[in-house]
Order: C-alpha cells, then structure tokens, then sequence
C-alpha cells in the first residue's frame, strides 16, 4: 500500500522538480494530487509518464490525504499549511515560515533523522534553506570526528534560487548585453546579474548581513549543533542551476586532509571529486540533474591550528529543495507512517 501525496504549488520549478524526484525514486504513490493557484487551474504538469491537471489549492480538502509537499512562498504557506496539517495530512514545507519554530523540525536526512519524531507537534515539517542543506550535508560526517568550532563559508548562489523570473532575467539580460538596443534593467536582482556578481540575497538585517547569511548560521545550529560558530557571505552568481561553496571549518582536535577525504567518501549523500589536477574538481554545470552534493579541492588550512577548506557543489533545485523535501518524505513513511 502506498501514499496519497499532494503536491501545492506543482507548477513552479521545485514543484515540477518534487514531481520528476517522486517518479525517479519511485516513491510509492497511490494518488497524486497537483494543486495551484485558482490563476493556473488547469496546467498541465507531469509526474512520470503520466500527465496530470493542476486543482485549486484554495478548495482542495487535504482530508485523508497522507503528505503535502509545499512549493509555495511563505505567504500562501501561512494560509494552507495549517488548514492541511489539522485535516491529518503532514505538511513538508520548503519555505522559510516554519524553519525556526523551536516546534517545528527542520531536517536533512544524512544529518538529523531522528528529528522527523517531533512532526507530530504541529504535523509540519521544514525544509532547509538550499545553501545550507547542501552546506551540512559535508559538514555532518567531519562534525562526528572532530568536532566543529566555526565555520566560514562563501556562498555562490545560482539564478533558479530566486525562481523563474531570476532564470528570465540573467537569460534576458545575456541576450541584451550582444543587442545593446534591447536593454534589460534589473528587476528581479537588485543589480544586473549577467557577466556580474552581487553580493547581495534576501533583506538587510541590522547586523549588516543579509536575511540568506542569517539563515545559513540559524539553520546550521538547528540541524547539526547549536555551538557551532558560522558566519557566511551569499552571493548571487550568473549560473543558471547549482550552488556552490568555500568551506573554511575550524575543528576542536585535528583533522587530517587524507581522513576527511575517507571520512566523506563513506558520507551518505555525498560524492568527493578531489583530484590535484586541471578539472579534478566538480563545478555547477556538471551537478545538474544529479542527487549528490558533491565535494572537491579538500586541504589542510596552515593558518589555523585544526583547520581544512573544502569547495561544495549542489543541484539546489535538487538536494537544495526538491529532492531534501522528497527524502524527508521518504524517512517519514519508512520510519513513522509505515504503509509504503
């Protein structure tokens, strides 16, 4: 016996996402619900070979329906997700509205699967943000060795992390920068993001730093150990599709580069690429499509008495929010519902 799986906002590009992981995994699906906007009822989305309608989200009755994978921003999050959570449906959230309620678990499965036991106190689980899911995936293993004092990480952010209308503009804006008489001006971005970089994702806090680099050090003491230490710089990079990072990870007791090198090669969900040579290492375009977050150019930092960097890669429509949202899913069923 399978699940009946719901999937809200099906027709953005994580939900088509959560949709192509659930068929690739095989995800034991009984009845697969895509709902939407009222704006969009009746787009067609497809789940495998099959090709289903959206229903509307705002009369969709989540009575007797298993799980619901949200795709949506925190606004309609706010609105739905309790409505499905009180009918008996457990709400996988990828938003940011649930991920720092201390009632609320926000999980990784490589990193903390025993917290999928504390979803029944609001039946609402959270989905990390994509630069830190994909960030604590390689920390987690190294953290078990050694122990993690700080963490100062870069952060290279791709386009489709601010949906389709960042994909539209850094391929509009391509297109102008070689017809100077089509001018494209930044509008999703607050700079223009072809052939540039911003350091700039989400609001300014008062701190100085942005809502993104916030997120990534509440969100890395929540998941792995709140006496972790993180401080972090997002920036916004003309790439279409994957995340990437330079890791710099001070330890308590040392770490040697060849142990950590083991150490992550056995790290489930992870795939180590670390050749010294011209293209031993792993960049955006080549983690496309893949589940893994991969991890290259590991080495011992002399400046630090018990340091290593690490550069990290990541499909983050993936492993960043479909696929960790999908996995959750998966870790509910085998460990709590039990029907697959």
């Amino acid at each position: 016996m399978g699940y009946r799986i719901a999937v809200v906002g099906a027709t953005g590009n994580v939900g088509r996402e959560m949709l192509n992981i659930l068929a690739e995994r095989q995800f034991p699906v009984d009845e697969i619900a895509v709902l939407a906007s009222r704006k969009s009822l009746g787009t067609e989305v497809s789940f495998g070979d099959r090709t289903l309608k959206t229903k509307d989200l705002d009369t969709f009755d989540f009575t007797g329906w298993d799980m619901a994978l949200f795709a949506v921003g925190s606004a309609a999050t706010k609105d739905y997700a309790p409505k499905a959570a009180r009918a008996g449906c457990v709400v996988i959230d990828n938003s940011s509205l649930y991920r720092y309620d201390s009632e609320v678990p926000l999980i990784v499965p490589e990193v903390n699967p025993q917290a999928i036991h504390d979803y029944a106190k609001k039946n609402i689980i959270a989905n990390p943000n994509c630069s830190t899911a994909q960030m604590v995936v390689a920390l987690k293993p190294l953290h078990d060795r050694a122990r993690i004092k700080r963490v100062v990480v870069s952060t290279y952010q791709s386009v489709s992390g601010a949906g389709k209308e960042g994909i539209d503009e850094l391929w509009d804006q391509t297109k102008s920068i070689y017809n100077p008489t089509d001018d494209k001006p930044a509008k999703k971005f607050t700079k223009q993001i072809a052939f540039n970089v911003i350091p700039h994702i989400d609001v300014f806090m008062d701190s100085g730093e942005t809502k993104e680099e916030w997120k990534m050090v509440a969100e890395t003491k929540k998941i792995v150990d709140p006496a972790i230490k993180v401080t972090a710089t997002c920036v916004r990079v003309p790439v279409f599709v994957g995340h990437s990072e330079a890791i710099n990870i001070e330890f308590e007791d040392f770490l040697d580069e060849d142990e950590a090198r083991d150490i992550l090669r056995e790290a489930p969900g992870v795939m180590v690429v670390d050749k010294r040579e011209d293209g031993g290492y792993v960049t955006p375009i080549e983690c496309v499509g893949d589940f893994a977050t991969f991890v290259s150019r590991i080495r011992q930092d002399s400046t630090i008495e018990n340091g290593l960097n690490l550069w990290c890669v990541s499909d983050n429509l993936r492993k960043g929010a479909a696929l960790n949202a999908v996995q959750i899913a998966e870790l509910l069923g085998r460990e709590v519902l039990k029907k697959g």
